[in-house]
């Protein structure tokens, strides 16, 4: 019922997309062995549908398998990822690590960027220990608008989440083939298919320490009010910048370079 739904009710409006990310930034090629991090919530629950539909589909020769950190959950959060695992049929390796007790240790008033910086670490070193050499993650439309504007706001920075990049090692290359697919249409698809994602389970997460992510969600929400296409106009500048109308950029490791006014 859900991989039949990919293909009819949500075929415009999520297939298709992931289908034209995939296409657009090569994201998926003849003979690669592909992991997929799964968290649990909704939007890795859908990434693990999409490749099971796209493997089904046999229109790309590659190897696709699923895989969880999981980084300090209560046991009742696991049960309940477990089950989803099993309702949807996704066969999903769950290792564990201490990432979470590290991450509050360390950084008690605001742990979300050593958590993340952690997660990424080890999960990049599971999926190469394990000879992937690509990990797909279920960032999406919504992530890359709200990434783009915490570095404006708070590091003083223009850049967002891409498609495709390396990883630190160079050994891998991190893909995300959500990217144009919009949050709004990702929780449509997971309550008309009755699947109860599970929830971060974090306490920043969860409401107990304000979160910059929350307020820029708010923020946009404020601005789609007056301007419906606001996302939609932020995500295009990402893809339509003029670097000799900028003040300075860097190119990977290269100085810093001024640009004309």
């Amino acid at each position: 019922m859900v991989l039949d739904s990919l293909r009819t009710s949500y075929r415009k409006k999520i297939w298709r997309k992931f289908i034209k990310a995939v296409n657009d930034f090569n994201l998926i090629e003849d003979g690669d062995r592909i992991a997929v991090g799964v968290s649990g919530g909704k939007d890795s629950l859908l990434l693990c549908k999409l490749f099971q539909e796209l493997k089904r589909d046999k229109s790309k020769n590659f190897e696709v398998a699923f895989i969880s950190m999981n980084p300090g959950f209560e046991a009742i959060d696991i049960e309940q990822f477990q089950k989803n695992l099993e309702i949807l049929n996704i066969p999903c390796e769950i290792f564990n690590s201490d990432v979470w007790r590290i991450a509050f240790e360390q950084d008690p008033d605001n742990p979300c960027f050593l958590c993340a910086k952690m997660r990424r670490g080890v999960l990049y070193k599971k999926v190469e220990e394990l000879g992937f050499n690509k990990l797909a993650l279920g960032h999406h439309f919504d992530d890359i608008v709200e990434t783009a504007l915490i570095n404006m706001f708070y590091a003083g920075t223009i850049k967002t989440m891409i498609p495709k990049v390396p990883s630190t090692s160079g050994r891998l290359a991190v893909i995300r083939p959500m990217a144009y697919v919009k949050e709004a249409d990702i929780i449509s698809f997971v309550k008309r298919n009755g699947i109860k994602a599970m929830g971060c389970g974090c306490p920043v997460e969860s409401g107990k320490v304000d979160s910059k992510r929350r307020e820029i969600k708010l923020l946009l929400k404020d601005l789609e009010e007056k301007n419906p296409n606001i996302k939609q106009s932020i995500f295009n500048s990402l893809k339509n910048i003029n670097i000799d109308y900028v003040m300075g950029y860097t190119k990977g490791n290269k100085e810093k370079q001024g640009g004309s006014l």
